[in-house]
């Protein structure tokens, strides 16, 4: 298994980057907020998983740790598979994905694309004794993106909201409502929480 790999940063998508490895190009499919954390050039050091199919070998990267382990374990629910995975990562930190499959927070749940009510009860069923207790300090990680100056997050958080499968029309409406608060708050703005604060707006699907 390739655990980890360390690099130049090649290219950056909306859920990918390019990191260059012994003159190697490896693309790893990350969530939104990795992939806005990093930039062209600099060097990253991910966390990582290959998944192995029949026809393909895909390798996910992360910010931390933490973040591939409940990538991993949420597969051992039947019907999840790693796309579904990812958006979880997407919507809840770590941390809180532990907190709402030990606490049955089915409302929570249901706000990844993909999961509903029943999906939900059954990761709660299947996870409640596996996924573990929350870590003492969760540190924060290459998911902890800042947005940069001048509002350029509004942009990140509205292309996540649209690659997570809602309409530009609803993101549009959602990163509107987000901005009201993020812009006059002073400090610069963060992406991942600000894309999870947009989830919460729009609701389960």
């Amino acid at each position: 298994m390739i655990a980890s790999v360390r690099g130049p940063v090649r290219s950056i998508g909306l859920d990918r980057v390019v990191v260059e490895v012994g003159g190697v190009g490896m693309l790893l499919h990350t969530t939104p907020a990795t992939a806005a954390s990093l930039h062209h050039g600099q060097e990253a050091l991910l966390s990582t998983t290959l998944v192995v199919r029949e026809d393909s070998l895909t390798l996910y990267g992360f910010g931390s740790d933490d973040e591939r382990d409940i990538f991993e374990v949420v597969q051992t629910v039947s019907g999840v598979g790693p796309r579904l995975a990812l958006a979880m990562l997407s919507v809840l930190a770590p941390d809180r994905v532990r907190a709402a499959i030990s606490g049955s927070d089915i409302a929570a749940l249901t706000t990844v694309p993909g999961i509903g009510k029943k999906g939900a009860e059954r990761m709660v069923l299947e996870l409640r004794d596996k996924i573990g207790v929350l870590p003492g300090g969760v540190a924060a990680s290459a998911t902890t993106a800042t947005a940069g100056r001048g509002g350029a997050w509004r942009e990140q958080v509205g292309e996540a909201l649209v690659g997570l499968g809602w309409s530009a029309k609803q993101a549009e409406d959602a990163v509107a409502r987000v901005a009201e608060g993020a812009d006059g708050a002073g400090a610069e703005p963060n992406v991942s929480d600000l894309l999870r604060a947009a989830l919460r707006e729009l609701g389960p699907r």
